[in-house]
């Protein structure tokens, strides 16, 4: 269910597309359905309907495609009345799981045991017990058995004591998911269609009703603020943290860690403060990253050192964009890595150097405030402060190469496309357009004049 305004976000952004751990809320939900290998996906749209579909239609997670039907429940009328619009796309051979888009850390393991517990022909419910049970709906018992759930605002003083409630989240079997939503009414204190009013219908027909209890209160809470967002987006770090820590990596700090993506780390990783990674990050044996770094969709090989404030930005793994960080290379501080940088072996790059799609080979040093873009780099080159690739002619882009052990002087410009040749070196200050010979000095700047006497032009 994905109709919802979402008023308190005060945001013209559809609710469900407000971003958890990098991913939209509504996106969390569909990849746990994705881990059940759910026959199909039915998304209840509404408010945003257009902005909502078209993000699921093209973000579903690549290698495991999903079966993707999208209803409109306009106008919204409760629960029940969205799950109604969802009945043409079920079959009635299939399990129902209805989830909220804007429950985003439900685990799949906690929906398997839902499913489990329905058996194929129970009425499953989710259910928590929470200290403050204000505004959720109660689950009235006999015993064991779950007699109904009944919604706060129509539950009597002593329902209200009741502190096990309703997640929103159930299994029900389709084929008699059905008959139950055509016996829904709105003779209730909200005028809605609840979905929960199904409970005393499966009483009434002998369908056994069940109730999986959880104790973790994060796995069922939903997101209508930016400060309930915030909270959740806190719970999930503090996880991934834990995570990572019991598994041997060195935070600095595990409050200051922001995972939006996948990071997978080899041993003796060490990350300090305020880092952020982004898509799917790999960090090699040993790898150390310094505070307030940025790294996205990079693989970083054992013994790397990311000094802090360093800024890696890769494109989809295993492209042509992606970043790839050779062993016992050194980045940073204040150093830029765009789409397609590959750096091997031991190279180093200094503060305020910016490599986008180039390749550096082995030992390659470009320490201090150079650009280098769309370039081949071969072993052992010394890169000077201030030299650029001048790499754009307006309409193409073209490539520079530099052969091995090549040195170029501070503040050179070469003009791509052009070779320099292996050995050689360039002058500091030299604008170089042609191709140079290996093993040779190569010098391209105006002649140094003295004028004796000159005087400076005055008032």
């Amino acid at each position: 269910m994905a109709a919802g305004k979402g008023t308190r976000m005060k945001s013209r952004l559809p609710k469900v597309l407000h971003r958890l751990a990098g991913r939209t809320l509504v996106q969390h939900v569909v990849d746990t359905a994705t881990e059940l290998q759910a026959r199909q996906v039915v998304l209840v749209t509404g408010h945003g309907a257009i902005e909502v579909e078209a993000h699921l239609a093209q973000s579903t997670r690549p290698g495991a495609p999903l079966n993707t039907k999208f209803v409109r429940q306009e106008p919204q009328l409760g629960t029940g009345h969205a799950v109604m619009q969802a009945v043409p796309c079920l079959a009635d051979d299939g399990m129902v799981v209805v989830l909220s888009g804007d429950v985003p850390l439900t685990r799949a393991d906690t929906l398997r045991q839902l499913l489990a517990a329905s058996g194929g022909n129970r009425l499953a419910l989710l259910t928590i017990d929470f200290a403050d049970p204000n505004g959720y709906g109660r689950i009235v018992r006999d015993g064991d058995v779950v007699q109904a759930i009944v919604e706060h605002k129509d539950a009597s003083a002593e329902q209200r004591q009741i502190a096990e409630v309703y997640s929103g989240i159930m299994a029900v079997p389709a084929r008699l998911l059905k008959g139950w939503l055509g016996r829904l009414d709105t003779h209730n204190a909200q005028g809605e269609y609840y979905l929960t009013d199904i409970v005393k219908f499966a009483v009434a027909d002998g369908v056994p009703v069940v109730a999986h209890r959880i104790d973790d209160p994060m796995e069922v809470a939903g997101v209508n603020s930016p400060v309930q967002l915030a909270e959740l987006e806190r719970a999930w770090q503090k996880k991934v943290a834990m995570q990572l820590m019991t598994d041997g990596v060195r935070l600095a700090d595990p409050a200051r860690l922001d995972v939006r993506g996948t990071l997978t780390c080899a041993q003796d990783v060490a990350i300090d403060v305020n880092c952020v990674f982004e898509g799917q990050v790999s960090l090699g044996e040993g790898v150390s990253i310094g505070a307030n770094c940025v790294i996205i969709n990079a693989s970083i090989a054992a013994g790397a050192v990311i000094h802090p404030f360093t800024h890696i930005e890769g494109g989809a793994p295993g492209s042509k964009d992606a970043v790839e960080v050779g062993t016992g290379a050194l980045v940073g501080p204040f150093a830029r890595l765009r789409p397609g940088a590959r750096l091997g072996e031991q190279v180093h790059i200094g503060n305020f150097v910016e490599v986008k799609n180039s390749t550096l080979a082995k030992g390659t040093k470009a320490n201090h405030l150079a650009y280098l873009g769309d370039a081949v780099v071969g072993e052992r080159v010394n890169y000077g402060a201030g030299s650029i690739t001048a790499n754009y002619d307006g309409a193409f882009k073209h490539r520079t190469t530099i052969e091995a052990d090549v040195h170029v002087g501070s503040n050179c410009v070469l003009v791509a496309p052009v070779t320099l040749g292996a050995g050689g070196t360039v002058g500091g200050g030299s604008t170089i357009t042609k191709d140079t010979p290996p093993g040779a000095l190569t010098v391209a700047r105006g002649k140094q004049l003295g004028i004796p006497n000159w005087k400076r032009p005055s008032k």
